[in-house]
């Protein structure tokens, strides 16, 4: 019997109440990640991504969200089950966030040390001590953390704030780390530090980390298995270094060609046109077809399955491109 995944999605779906109209966001989504595991969820914005990763922990408001159907199993059990009491064990317990935007998430009257320590006192209290806040700032890499954790937010750079975020997260000590978009805020170098700082946390502490992000390079770098989203579905996963050397669904196809490339001669990109449908705006059929290269009449008549192509390779394509 194979071994429990840390965390299973099983045909998650949410809707969004809007005035008398009801719109569905996450439609379907199936995932799994396992102790240890970075997956890189991967699309545009407006594709789903923040809302699954905030569901992990039911952290969407309801109303006007609803959970109308399937199952969040976290370590066995379901979250969507869970009691209020139940919740707030697992959140910042099991499962941690950290946002895109650390300016707006740390509080900006109070040091970040106090930050820390409030997480301490919330789910660690008899490490809720500054020597523990200090070795937190230590374990994200600040240099001189006695000094600054006496600073406040603003008398910090961008990148100093994002590693605060971290230690905050860290404080906790979850299995499973969210990382939200957690350099689009950040200068390429600041990104490159930040992304060698979760490589080395994932290592050194064993946890499970969900890489939320547009950048295809951060997910080449971090990820294992790589799953990505498209107007509330996912339709290509795999993993991370066979899905972006020969990518089976048009839209990850079309999402490498449009990335930079630093090697070689610089060429023009090649863009996606269009946008991704609103909410309550999906096309019928595959909901990438009006966008999609290689869309047939066929494509707008029903909506695709993900199909498993060979172990462990999944695709929502009737025409998935040859590897």
């Amino acid at each position: 019997m194979p071994p429990m995944a840390l965390l299973e999605i099983k045909d998650l779906k949410l809707d969004f109440q809007a005035g008398e109209n009801r719109l569905r966001a996450i439609d379907g989504v199936s995932l799994s990640i396992e102790s240890g595991e970075t997956l890189g969820l991967v699309g545009e914005s407006g594709s789903g991504k923040s809302v699954t990763a905030l569901s992990l922990a039911r952290l969407v408001p309801t109303p006007p969200g609803r959970y109308v159907g399937g199952e969040i199993r976290l370590e066995g059990r379901d979250v969507l089950r869970m009691t209020n009491p139940e919740l707030r064990g697992v959140r910042g317990r099991v499962i941690s966030y950290v946002f895109q935007e650390p300016s707006v998430s740390l509080n900006p009257v109070m040091s970040v040390g106090k930050q820390i320590k409030e997480a301490l006192k919330l789910h660690r209290p008899m490490h809720a001590t500054d020597a523990e806040v200090v070795r937190l700032l230590t374990l994200v890499g600040i240099a001189a953390p006695e000094l600054r954790r006496k600073s406040y937010p603003f008398q910090l750079s961008g990148g100093m704030q994002q590693r605060v975020m971290i230690a905050m997260a860290l404080a906790s000590e979850p299995k499973l780390l969210v990382a939200d978009e957690p350099t689009s805020a950040l200068d390429m170098t600041i990104q490159a530090q930040i992304l060698e700082l979760l490589r080395g946390l994932k290592a050194r502490l064993g946890m499970a980390v969900l890489l939320i992000t547009h950048n295809l390079g951060l997910v080449g770098e971090l990820a294992d298995r790589v799953a990505v989203m498209y107007a509330g579905q996912i339709v290509e996963l795999g993993r991370a270094d066979e899905l972006l050397r020969h990518p089976r669904h048009p839209y990850t196809s079309a999402l490498i060609q449009s990335v930079p490339r630093l090697n070689g001669r610089a060429a023009r990109l090649t863009p996606i046109p269009g946008n991704v449908p609103a909410l309550g705006a999906w096309p019928p059929g595959c909901r990438f077809a009006p966008r999609c290269p290689i869309a047939r009449p066929e494509c707008s008549q029903a909506v695709p399955e993900l199909a498993e192509l060979e172990p462990g390779r999944r695709v929502r394509c009737p025409f998935a491109l040859p590897a």
